[in-house]
């Protein structure tokens, strides 16, 4: 452990310090609202930045401005490509259930065309539609839905709001990613130079984990995806390929491709609807491939890709979800494993001591490797 006595001055010292770690914590989370764009904008750089370096300096596109727009093309063209595999079908699909359901009321109400049925039921009923327009009962249910219109209003003016930051977002990445490595360099110089060395050993170190993160949940969603293409395809499911890509996408995320369970009953519906086939058994057979898929995926791909990309031991890493999990809900799932990965790695380093030379061959191998790129650049 550490070899110095503790002091009262060395007492006062770290005293101070987790006040003012806690001051910091208040801060940030008072100005939350504000950080998160430029939170989320330094994250979307960071993803971005070796594809700009690439056009830039290996396919020899002039200027990092050139360089940022060329990328950004190339990221909106992969996003179109996705949505229009998954969202054409999508409004196709619902165009057919609407289609059935009209069809569905025609049949059983016996009626042809709906909007002079509705008419014509109007002109019957006006003499009790007006005894109603004219009541109690409708003047308490304005009064109630009042307050539910402000919310509406409200909810709208939140969405403009929030596509307000999202241009701001991409303000913020564009001006980082202008002088991305002028920024990463200098960022430590708002620290003593005393403390230098511990910040940037864990920018570091919490850079390196988030690469890998990042690598081994990209593979465990495309893994994912391609594995519900497959399950969806063999029960003919509707639309098979493009809700498994929907679901490979939203598992970047962890856990957020549940969410997909909705769209699943509603084409389950409409496959029933179709076909003339047994709804509960259509979604029955869709929940199995979920649940076939997710097993895959826990108790498989998840410990043997995550447990490799993070140097976690599966039963650790099944561990951390479930500790991380019970301690922060959904939030703890999304942060379990690179939290966990540098708490081992600062227990090794800081209090057991047994990281230190791997820490140095680390250090070593990235300083030649950020030589190397600033002599090809």
């Amino acid at each position: 452990m550490y070899d110095k006595p503790i002091t009262f001055d060395t007492f006062v010292r770290w005293l101070g310090y987790g006040l003012l770690a806690i001051a910091i914590v208040c801060l940030l989370n008072y100005l939350g609202s504000v950080l998160l764009p430029f939170a989320a904008a330094w994250f979307i750089a960071y993803l971005l930045y070796p594809v700009v370096k690439f056009v830039q300096y290996k396919l020899h596109v002039p200027g990092r401005v050139l360089s940022i727009v060329v990328t950004l093309i190339l990221v909106i063209a992969i996003l179109c490509g996705i949505g229009w595999l998954i969202i054409p079908p999508m409004i196709e699909q619902f165009q057919k259930l609407g289609d059935l359901v009209s069809t569905y009321i025609r049949n059983a109400a016996h009626i042809k065309n709906i909007p002079e049925a509705v008419s014509q039921w109007t002109n019957e009923h006006h003499q009790e539609l007006e005894e109603y327009l004219m009541s109690e009962n409708f003047s308490e249910s304005v009064r109630n839905a009042i307050p539910k219109m402000f919310s509406m209003v409200g909810q709208t003016a939140s969405i403009i709001i929030s596509l307000i930051a999202s241009l701001i977002t991409l303000l913020y990445m564009f001006f980082i990613l202008m002088d991305y490595e002028y920024l990463t360099d200098s960022w430590i110089k708002i620290f003593p130079k005393k403390s230098r060395p511990f910040w940037s050993v864990l920018a570091k170190d919490a850079e390196r984990e988030l690469s890998n993160y990042i690598r081994g949940q990209g593979m465990v969603a495309f893994i994912m995806g391609v594995l519900f293409c497959i399950g969806f395809t063999i029960i003919d499911f509707p639309m098979a390929i493009g809700l498994g890509i929907l679901i490979g996408i939203l598992d970047l995320v962890p856990y957020l491709h549940t969410f997909a369970l909705i769209p699943t009953a509603l084409l389950a519906l409409l496959k029933a609807a179709d076909t003339g086939q047994n709804f509960w058994i259509i979604f029955a057979m869709a929940v199995a491939v979920f649940a076939i898929v997710q097993v895959i995926i826990d108790l498989i791909i998840t410990p043997y890709i995550m447990g490799k990309a993070m140097r976690l031991n599966p039963a650790i890493l099944l561990l951390s979800l479930s500790v991380w999990g019970a301690l922060l809900g959904f939030i703890g799932l999304i942060i379990a494993l690179p939290a966990t990965t540098l708490i081992i790695a600062y227990y090794q380093r800081y209090v057991t001591r047994e990281d230190e030379e791997t820490m140095e061959k680390i250090a070593i191998t990235e300083e030649n490797t950020a030589k190397k790129e600033k002599s090809s650049e």
